[in-house]
């Protein structure tokens, strides 16, 4: 509280006096009107102005006490309050001393005041007075699901106090930990809600332990040297670390479920092919899902070649495979002379029925639905399941996505990979990036360009890569071969020019972001990714990608088109400082926030009151830790077993598939 006559314009105080004379006026707009009061104290006086809230005269009448709270404004006429915000007080506040008249008792003014989001009609206002009301309602004895053992080991707040405190600190409370969520109150509520979010998904992860697999692979000397010969080059450190985690799964009488992460290029297949071996020497059959027929391709004709000497069949099965082909390689499945199948979504049709899945692997698994993994997990007797992602999940996302998972990551890049030069430029210097790019060609390298659109707009300021195909090809490199790429094309016709490229007959290929993933030609050293303020952090991580997979220097520009926004320029920074694909995650997360981070989603994240998962990861990864532990001492009893069992899902907003 300040005395009237302390008052400085562009501050914000709270100020308490007795109500000295009150007006309602009309105006020029038709049912437009405005309210003066003019507040004093022993110290002066102060106008203050509400904007077309007529029912204060109703209100703010003269002679009553009143604490008003607001920005200091100066204009011709003095200094004033516009639209403050205000709280009648008892006639002998002014007589007494402020702060101990209002402490604990004001809802909004001489006290730490939350603030809200207004919904609807429902002012955050109403909205204090709501909270109060029902926290002066509740007992002092509330429900508290945290294990007692825990709270006391942890030193969290009780509950009831928590929350009260949460909403109405005390005004001692130091105002930026408020604001940064990090007062013992507000942890506390943060903690509960991350635990029990966590608490749900470890123990749906030790019930599906409980069924076990019908058959348990066993490695012996006879499989360890059949997997040597498929290898092609020395496994790094991570890839042997992922592959050891993987085969320990697989040995293990539960069904595996894993998530292997490895940055663009880390080399995930030859894990997962190694993990496939162990299942075929057992005489168990292996699918491998890709989300695309170029992907499922690429993925085949590696994995036909590393298994050519080997006694086992691979097959590739998608929705173009034809008719004929297609029944016979069904027959194959079932009878199990098939020993691999690679494909898509083609996997899962109920048309196929395995002779014997052990394991599933499941590529770029993102941009499958649950409905999908769910559905190629049923085509075997509680298989083991290999999910693969090169697209970097942050560690706070992979414990909400990915809970129920085990997690390995391949953090190093196999031998001979150099790292990308990455550029930022603008578009003013085209002409300097085409001499790049000719310079690249002319030393027998390939080029990539990409666009993101297919068809010019003319709603839309973007090249169009039909368009610049042409004028690339006509004005700027006639003496090389130029194509067009883009996910409209049909299959057979993107097919064909990925093989030229791959050949090196095209020497320029002009593509949308159908090339983001899986698309593997080492002899393309260079990229030019136009607009690229218009793309996504990791789409442009995974663009990169596509070179850098030779023994050459590589270079990714970056054009950019004026003007641009801050978020934009803070994307294409963090590609330039940096090719580390987790490093480029964690930085995504904080730009886009959780909710954007894989774009359309396909499996939703938990729906929080309290926790952020990018403000908070380190109390998310605690509570996961904590949840897990609870689980695997057999702790699950009483309230916290049946909530997991009958509110978990509800509660933060899951859908349970499979």
């Amino acid at each position: 509280m300040q005395p009237i006559a302390s008052l400085r314009p562009g501050h914000k105080a709270a100020v308490l006096g007795e109500i000295k004379s009150a007006r309602l006026t009309s105006t020029r707009r038709r049912g437009f009107k405005i309210f003066n009061a003019v507040v004093g104290d022993a110290s002066g006086a102060i106008r203050c102005t509400w904007m077309n809230q007529p029912y204060l005269a109703d209100i703010l009448m003269a002679h009553a006490a009143v604490v008003i709270f607001g920005e200091v404004k100066l204009d011709s006429t003095g200094l004033h309050f516009m639209n403050p915000e205000y709280e009648l007080v008892g006639d002998d506040a002014i007589s007494r001393n402020a702060s101990a008249a209002f402490l604990g008792t004001g809802v909004k003014t001489a006290r730490v005041v939350p603030f809200y989001e207004k919904t609807g009609t429902v002012t955050p206002n109403m909205q204090r007075k709501i909270v109060l009301q029902a926290l002066e309602e509740l007992p002092q004895a509330i429900p508290d699901l945290l294990p007692a053992e825990m709270r006391e080991r942890l030193q969290l707040v009780p509950r009831r106090a928590a929350i009260e405190q949460s909403h109405f600190p005390p005004n001692e409370a130091p105002v930026d930990l408020l604001n940064a969520f990090r007062t013992p109150p507000q942890r506390r509520m943060i903690f509960e809600e991350f635990f029990l979010f966590q608490i749900g998904h470890a123990w749906r992860r030790h019930e599906s332990t409980i069924e076990l697999k019908p058959f348990v692979p066993k490695v012996d000397d006879r499989i360890r040297a059949s997997a040597a010969r498929v290898l092609p080059f020395k496994l790094t450190p991570g890839q042997r670390q992922a592959v050891k985690e993987i085969v320990d799964d697989m040995l293990l009488p539960k069904p595996m479920h894993r998530l292997l992460q490895g940055d663009v290029g880390a080399g995930k297949t030859i894990v997962a092919l190694l993990a496939a071996i162990v299942a075929m020497e057992n005489g168990l059959q292996v699918a491998f899902m890709a989300p695309t027929e170029i992907l499922a391709a690429q993925h085949y004709a590696n994995i036909a070649k590393l298994l050519a000497p080997s006694r086992f069949r691979v097959d590739l099965l998608t929705g173009s495979t034809p008719g004929l082909k297609k029944h016979t390689l069904h027959a194959h499945i079932e009878r199990g002379t098939t020993n691999l199948i690679v494909g898509t979504h083609a996997l899962v049709q109920d048309a196929i029925t395995f002779h014997e899945l052990g394991l599933v692997v499941i590529d770029e698994q993102h941009r499958f639905g649950v409905a999908q993994r769910a559905a190629l997990r049923a085509k075997g007797l509680r298989p083991d399941v290999l999910l693969m992602t090169a697209t970097p999940i942050p560690r706070t996302l992979a414990l909400t996505d990915y809970s129920e998972l085990d997690v390995s990551k391949i953090a190093d890049l196999p031998p001979g990979r150099t790292p990308v030069q990455t550029w930022v430029k603008p578009e003013s210097r085209r002409d300097e990036i085409y001499r790049l790019i000719r310079e690249q060609l002319d030393a027998g390298r390939q080029a990539y360009v990409i666009y993101p659109l297919i068809e010019g707009s003319e709603k839309i300021d973007l090249k169009s890569a039909t368009e610049m195909a042409d004028h690339l090809q006509t004005d700027v490199f006639p003496a090389y071969r130029i194509a067009l790429l883009h996910g409209r094309m049909k299959a057979d016709a993107k097919e064909r020019i990925m093989h030229e490229f791959a050949a090196g007959r095209i020497h320029i290929l002009v593509s949308t972001t159908v090339v983001e993933v899986g698309v593997d030609v080492p002899n393309a050293s260079i990229m030019v990714v136009e607009h690229a303020e218009r793309f996504g952090l990791s789409q442009l991580h995974q663009l990169r990608g596509r070179v850098g997979r030779g023994a050459w220097e590589s270079h990714c520009i970056l054009l950019y088109q004026a003007p641009w926004t801050d978020d934009a320029r803070e994307r294409l920074k963090a590609m330039a400082d940096t090719t580390d694909g987790f490093v480029i995650a964690e930085r995504d997360l904080e730009l886009r926030g959780p909710g954007d981070f894989f774009g359309t989603r396909q499996s939703g994240l938990p729906t929080l009151r309290t926790g952020d998962l990018v403000r908070d990861r380190a109390i998310m990864e605690e509570a996961h830790a904590e949840a897990r532990a609870l689980v695997d001492r057999g702790g699950l009893s009483g309230d916290l077993l049946q909530f997991v069992r009958e509110r978990w899902p509800r509660q933060f907003g899951l859908i349970e598939v499979g």
